[in-house]
């Protein structure tokens, strides 16, 4: 008997087909006309397979009617046409093997919300609630976006040394990798001797696989490297993130607009991939998370990334403070480092209200926004300026 991902057997081209299906259940719901509704979850697909399991299985009683969320399962069993709401098929088992059970007094993810706070004190079950398992869905979409995106216009992947002995460009405060006894040292005054050491010199995790990525696009022509980065930066903002992956193309011979085409062609394919390879999960996140995701997304597909020099965008950055007053936390000026200083110290700044009513603002760290429908100026400012593509009117700044 073939086996179907859950993802599959939701299509309605799967109606007729003699499956099997394995995994989860979320929920068990019993009728009065005997028989019970199992909602089955494998994690390739946000939502839930249903299962109709009649009275007449043999272990309808003393198995069936005992499931709870949790309990891991096989169904053998024929896909039909579903008259219930949001699905288009249902499978009418004729064989469920239980192989795991899970105690519904002692299991905690249980049909209701729980915060992410809660959740971090169940990492190992996480995975199984809606939010985290699309996260991961969209991670591999992304993913496979980047590799796809490369690979189409002939890069190379490379893999880059994790342990290294090299701070590329001072990126930022590193994680130092040793074999030597810390305890001992931490009783000595006397400098480390790292001639002891595993590597016998300091050697970090790193922070960039870009030094090594250049010695290879200047013999392989393009390149890019993705891959874990670190950085040992002790700072719980958004900005900042001990452990995350990274793309890093290098090409040999490009000019800056075909740099700027290279990184605008990226991002604008790896969304297009997300709104539409993982349209269910997106739907999830815009609904429960962020009413703004898809709109936002969409709107950087469709609208075209504006480049201007570092002299224009300066000149644009005097002009558009005009809407909310004047500069409070910084005035921009040509070869004047930005206000982003003020991100690493903690402060903040008040910018002076919008006088138009349907304007708003934030001000954090030196970083502020002021949308006003009134006004817009530019849909995007220079890299070197972070500006965000916007298919609304509204204008957005990041003064780093």
């Amino acid at each position: 008997m073939e086996r179907i991902s859950v993802r599959d057997a939701r299509g309605s081209e799967a109606i007729g087909r003699e499956v099997r299906v394995c995994g989860w259940i979320r929920t068990r719901r019993d009728s009065k006309g005997g028989f019970s509704f199992l909602e089955l979850n494998d994690g390739t697909a946000l939502a839930n397979l249903q299962i109709v399991a009649d009275a007449s299985l043999a272990n309808y009683e003393s198995e069936i009617k005992r499931l709870s969320p949790g309990c891991s399962v096989t169904v053998e069993g024929t896909i039909q046409a579903s008259g219930g709401k949001g699905q288009a098929t249902e499978v009418h088992a004729r064989q469920i093997t239980v192989h795991g059970w899970a105690d519904p007094e002692a299991y905690p993810l249980q049909k209701k919300h729980h915060t992410f706070e809660k959740l971090r004190e169940w990492a190992h079950l996480r995975p199984r609630t809606n939010t985290f398992g699309a996260v991961a869905r969209v991670r591999n979409c992304v993913s496979r976006s980047i590799h796809d995106y490369f690979q189409e216009r002939d890069f190379l992947y490379v893999h880059t040394p994790i342990i290294t002995a090299s701070d590329c460009e001072g990126a930022g405060e590193m994680f130092k990798v040793t074999t030597l006894d810390l305890d001992r040292l931490a009783g000595q005054s006397r400098p480390v001797d790292y001639s002891q050491d595993f590597f016998g010199r300091p050697a970090y995790l790193t922070v960039s696989g870009q030094l090594e990525g250049e010695i290879l696009a200047t013999a392989l022509g393009k390149v890019y490297t993705f891959g874990p980065t670190f950085r040992a930066e002790n700072s719980n903002t958004s900005r900042h993130l001990a452990e995350f992956w990274m793309v890093e193309p290098e090409v040999a011979f490009n000019e800056l607009p075909e740099n700027m085409e290279l990184a605008e062609g990226l991002l604008k394919r790896v969304f297009n991939d997300v709104l539409t390879k993982s349209a269910e999960d997106m739907a999830f996140f815009n609904e429960r998370i962020d009413t703004t995701t898809l709109a936002t997304l969409q709107g950087i597909v469709d609208s075209p990334f504006e480049r201007l020099s570092y002299t224009d965008a300066i000149e644009l950055l005097m002009t558009t403070s005009a809407p909310c007053g004047p500069w409070t936390c910084w005035s921009p000026r040509w070869a004047r480092s930005s206000a982003v200083a003020n991100a690493k110290t903690g402060s903040t700044c008040s910018p002076p209200a919008c006088k138009n009513s349907s304007s708003t603002q934030k001000a954090t760290g030196g970083i502020w926004t002021c949308g006003d429908s009134a006004r817009s100026p530019t849909r995007g400012l220079a890299w070197g300026w972070s500006g965000l593509c916007s298919s609304s009117p509204a204008w957005a700044i990041s003064a780093t």
